[in-house]
């Protein structure tokens, strides 16, 4: 099954030892046991562009879409065979003890 996991913050800094949060050693184990399919850091909430159509007209404006006090800062797309290996790595990652990975399947039919 594929996975989107979305690496969340609540936006403020983030305490931790120098080297702490460093995904290095996560990615390569998960891309070793061929999980890891793609990823990457996102530029911050200030950052982005929302866009919208209503009644024939693109409305675009900056920012993200939704108030909300955690914002995505990185995503990776993973393989797991079930949802019980996609929360193990997810668990793994080093920002799961700084933030909150979230991790949702994609739509298959």
């Amino acid at each position: 099954m594929k996975f989107l996991m979305m690496v969340c913050t609540d936006g403020g800094e983030v305490e931790a030892a120098p080297g702490e949060l460093d995904p290095t050693a996560w990615v390569d184990e998960m891309e070793r046991r061929g999980i890891r399919l793609a990823g990457d850091r996102l530029r911050p909430p200030s950052d982005a562009t929302t866009v919208r159509v209503r009644d024939g007209s693109v409305l675009v404006t900056d920012g993200p879409f939704a108030e909300t006090r955690e914002q995505m800062g990185g995503f990776d797309i993973i393989e797991c065979a079930d949802l019980d290996e996609a929360i193990e790595v997810a668990a793994k990652h080093p920002m799961a003890r700084a933030g909150m990975i979230e991790v949702r399947p994609f739509w298959t039919e």
